[in-house]
């Protein structure tokens, strides 16, 4: 996101986020072939984009867990050049974005924080109305 910017940088940057998104979605499902990502499921959570769109960060969610999330990351940032190559031809950027991801963990937490509050809730006897 821009600050201090016009609105149509917004909107620019905005809209490359989202290309960027859906076309590298696209992308590890249909062209990553490594029996890593076999039986994955890999949900493209966010991505954050230099000014310039020189730089990408993507986050990434893994909904499933029979793979080590590292091992994951380590096939996806070696394909890295492949699919800047990809995604440059597809979206016809001025300068092709640099592409390195990251695994998003806040569903993870947000379910470990859940389960917590659930166990301090059925511990604490209810507040009585009294005063």
């Amino acid at each position: 996101m821009t600050y201090g910017g016009s609105r149509s940088s917004f909107s620019r940057v905005d809209k490359v986020k989202k290309a960027l998104m859906r076309e590298i979605s696209e992308l590890i499902a249909s062209e990553i072939k490594d029996p890593i990502l076999d039986n994955q499921i890999i949900s493209v959570t966010e991505v954050d984009v230099s000014k310039d769109f020189a730089v990408a960060k993507i986050y990434l969610s893994l909904l499933t867990t029979s793979a080590n999330p590292e091992a994951i990351l380590d096939v996806l940032n070696a394909a890295a050049p492949k699919l800047q190559n990809m995604v440059g031809k597809r979206l016809q950027l001025r300068n092709t974005t640099k592409l390195s991801f990251y695994l998003d963990d806040s569903l993870q937490r947000g379910s470990r924080v859940h389960e917590l509050l659930k166990q301090l809730s059925a511990d604490e006897p209810p507040v009585s109305d009294a005063s």
